[in-house]
């Protein structure tokens, strides 16, 4: 979009020769040339591909200098665009070489045939322009007569008009032929900016102030401006006017540049870059400056803009500081680098090869010197210098010297360098050191491995007796003063470590469930964590059990819903009949209210006891199996004993009636 006149008065002033600028009209580009030359203008931009250098086949057209003029393009009488007319100056390079016939005889071999050197010259010349964020290149055909065509003199110059740049930016002019025969001229120009458009410091920050009027629309964008490649975005955002935008004093860097433009159809883009002599823009740079290594012989130095600098390789010895060169020098020309030196001023130290070789080892660097005749010589690196090897000098690497000229011989040195005049190398050095500590160190080893399985199983020793063996308590409930007995007992193990399931605790799952999913789901977990199932025998229960043995099947009895037993005996028996209840199974039963014999003979395959009067061993069955017999058993007997008392005291003795669950079933005593 054109730029208001008033725009182009406030940046480039109101001085005669400001405003006696050329106005171009049209926004047609063209070119002109020097009297005796003839040019044309492509129509259309090109790419820019420079190409190679090739050598000259004889006199060719080559740019000398780049010469700009800032004009107006106008639209209208006062809506006009800064553009930047280009001259060219060009020269005549090289000379005809004479022929071979011309050499010989030493004149003309056929004065009918035309001389080459009396023809015209030709030339494409490319102009390529760079101004953040547009790049341009157009080529201009020129051609030069005979009569003009001197080895070594100017012939002239071709105009361009014009690029069209923005307030403020910083233009980049490069010119070169196709083919191209020498190295690109290049010219750099800033453009001035709008006044609107101010950088100001506050202390650590700085602020970006943007005069503009309120409720104007614009874009903002910070940008690395780099001498090869397009520039780098950093920042971007749409704003409205006016702003003081605050920058960090550590995101300054001298290729930091601001770019502003009204938010319009092609709008003029202003573009500044005021950090360059900024000092703490370039401390900053130096700090994000990275080497990196790309080969053996080469290396990248990373940083945000460019750097003129200096590289050098040096050494530097495990836990001292500073970095010493090497002595003798190798050529550092491409050379892999880890020292990089400014105005005479260290800034940068790496060790490039920490990637690939892992932190800083107490390694011996062996340098190689190579001389004529294919003589060589090694030394090795030492903070007082280089050891020759070999050598009786009473340095370590001089001690050590016949094995590290083994270890280079065999291959177990790594090299980190090599060209013609020497080569560097890094053998290690642990295996000598640490050598006599081999032993000592295994033997540490071995003891610490042996100390933590002990302690290990110790831990988990006292984890599972802390946790108790789990146990499931199954019953048939022929009467509620036989539950009330039963859960006596349960409560009574709960205070062991033991952990009891029993169905009167769980009734709700027991009727979401169903009495066989209940007990199956119990008898899983409880098996699998290596506990154990108790089957607490009474005459209901022998009752049951013979039923299932005669018939396989439960007859009907007066059981209430929540009675597992019977629901239980479909998983229990198979468990005995093939053999699997030894050790996972135990047996009970009350004294005077059922003899053990009167549990059915498959039943006694496992341990049955009689309680209160077999307590200690029946404490001692419920154990883990592992778990050694313990001193408090016959005190934790005693315990279960005396909670249990009551319970049995209310069973078989209630007051004024008779004692329930006298005589039912087989061998349930004489009830006295």
């Amino acid at each position: 979009m054109p730029v208001p006149w008033f725009l182009l008065s406030l940046a480039l002033g109101r001085s005669p020769v400001v405003l006696s600028l050329e106005r171009l009209v049209g926004p047609q580009d063209a070119t002109h040339c020097s009297p005796g030359l003839s040019c044309h203008l492509w129509d259309s931009d090109i790419l820019c591909l420079p190409g190679d250098i090739v050598p000259a086949p004889g006199p060719v057209l080559a740019p000398t200098h780049l010469q700009t003029e800032l004009v107006l393009r106008c639209q209208k009488e006062t809506d006009c665009d800064l553009c930047l007319r280009v001259a060219v100056h060009l020269a005549v390079h090289g000379h005809w070489e004479e022929p071979e016939d011309e050499k010989k005889f030493g004149g003309a071999a056929d004065s009918g045939v035309e001389e080459p050197r009396n023809a015209s010259l030709q030339a494409q010349v490319v102009l390529s322009f760079q101004a953040y964020p547009t790049a341009r290149c157009v080529l201009l055909e020129v051609q030069v007569p005979a009569a003009l065509v001197q080895f070594g003199q100017s012939v002239g110059s071709v105009v361009y008009d014009c690029f069209e740049a923005a307030l403020g930016s910083e233009v980049r002019i490069w010119s070169y032929t196709q083919p191209r025969y020498e190295k690109e001229l290049n010219h750099t120009q800033q453009l001035p900016a709008l006044p609107w458009l101010n950088v100001s410091a506050d202390g650590d920050n700085v602020h970006l102030v943007l005069n503009v009027s309120e409720e104007q629309h614009f874009g903002l964008s910070l940008y690395w401006n780099q001498v090869q490649g397009p520039p780098k975005p950093r920042w971007h955002k749409n704003l409205t006017g006016p702003q003081i935008i605050t920058l960090n004093h550590t995101d300054l860097v001298p290729c930091l540049c601001i770019q502003v433009w009204p938010l319009e159809p092609d709008s003029v883009r202003t573009n500044i870059c005021p950090f360059r002599e900024d000092p703490r823009a370039h401390r900053n740079l130096w700090q994000a400056a990275r080497l990196r290594l790309l080969t053996l012989q080469s290396w990248l130095l990373d940083a945000p803009c460019s750097l003129p600098a200096e590289a050098a390789l040096c050494w530097r010895a495990l836990g001292g500081d500073p970095c010493q060169p090497l002595v003798p020098p190798l050529s550092w020309e491409n050379v892999t680098v880890d020292q990089v030196n400014s105005s005479e001023k260290l800034q940068l130290q790496e060790c490039l090869w920490a990637d690939s070789l892992g932190p800083l080892k107490d390694d011996v660097l062996l340098l190689e010197t190579r001389g004529p005749q294919d003589n060589r010589s090694l030394c090795a690196l030492e903070p007082s210098g280089c050891t020759s090897l070999p050598s009786r000098a009473s340095t370590r690497a001089a001690r050590l010297g016949e094995y590290l000229l083994q270890d280079l011989q065999s291959g177990q040195c790594l090299q980190l360098w090599d060209d013609d005049l020497g080569a560097l190398w890094a053998c290690p050095m642990d295996k000598y050191i640490h050598k006599r500590w081999a032993l000592v160190w295994l033997a540490c080893l071995l003891f610490a491995a042996a100390l933590s399985l002990i302690l290990l199983l110790k831990k988990d020793h006292a984890k599972a007796a802390a946790r108790g063996r789990a146990a499931l308590l199954l019953y048939s409930a022929d009467d509620s003063g036989f539950e009330r007995l039963v859960g006596a007992l349960a409560s009574a193990l709960c205070q062991l470590p033991l952990r009891v399931a029993v169905d009167l605790w769980s009734r709700r799952e027991l009727s979401a469930q169903g009495p066989v999913a209940w007990f199956h789901a119990q008898r899983r977990q409880t098996l699998q964590e290596g506990g154990v199932v108790v089957l607490l025998f009474s005459p209901g229960a022998v009752a049951l059990c013979s039923e299932w043995l005669q018939d396989g099947v439960s007859g009907p009895g007066a059981h209430g819903p929540h009675d597992a037993f019977r629901a239980s005996l479909s998983c229990v028996l198979p468990d005995f009949l093939q053999g699997r209840a030894p050790g996972s199974y135990v047996g009970a039963c009350f004294d005077r209210l059922l003899h053990p014999d009167a549990v059915p003979a498959l039943f006694r395959t496992v341990p049955v006891f009689t309680l209160p009067s077999q307590l200690p061993d029946f404490l001692g069955a419920l154990q883990q199996p592992r778990a050694p017999r313990s001193g408090r058993l016959q005190e934790r007997a005693e315990q279960v004993s005396r909670a249990l008392q009551p319970a049995l005291d209310c069973y078989f003795h209630p007051p004024g009636t008779p004692a329930p669950g006298r005589g039912v079933g087989p061998g349930a005593g004489d009830g006295t």
